[in-house]
């Protein structure tokens, strides 16, 4: 399973961003999909998660209310709409996948992990 993070970029505080997330290989509709985001010099850290058929969805509490996560099994593939983004959302966001297990916020727990894609807020 090979999945491919895209839609980063440079944006004010306050803009909005939409992350893509492709994933090729495996049977996407079997995987429970997780954004994770690390700022330089930070740990990793949960963003959000969407079970298999789109209805389970979990977020961090930093993000909740901002972000939302959703997916496109015919697709393949999973998206975050970033809206209100704060400076303090500027990281390298991955996605990663985790078939047939439910939800977590724990990077490792996710099998297959995708390269970042950078999301830089100016203030």
């Amino acid at each position: 399973v090979q999945l491919q993070a895209s839609g980063g970029g440079l944006v004010q505080a306050g803009g909005s961003l939409r992350l893509s997330c492709a994933a090729s290989g495996g049977t996407f509709n079997t995987f429970y999909m997780g954004w994770f985001r690390q700022a330089q010099g930070k740990e990793r850290e949960f963003v959000a998660s969407i079970g298999w058929s789109g209805r389970q969805k979990n977020y961090a509490e930093s993000v909740r209310g901002r972000f939302t996560i959703s997916r496109d099994n015919a697709k393949a593939a999973v998206y975050l709409q970033m809206n209100s983004l704060k400076p303090e959302d500027t990281a390298v966001y991955y996605c990663a996948a985790r078939p047939n297990y439910g939800h977590s916020t724990l990077f490792y727990d996710y099998n297959y992990r995708g390269h970042g894609t950078q999301v830089t807020v100016s203030s």
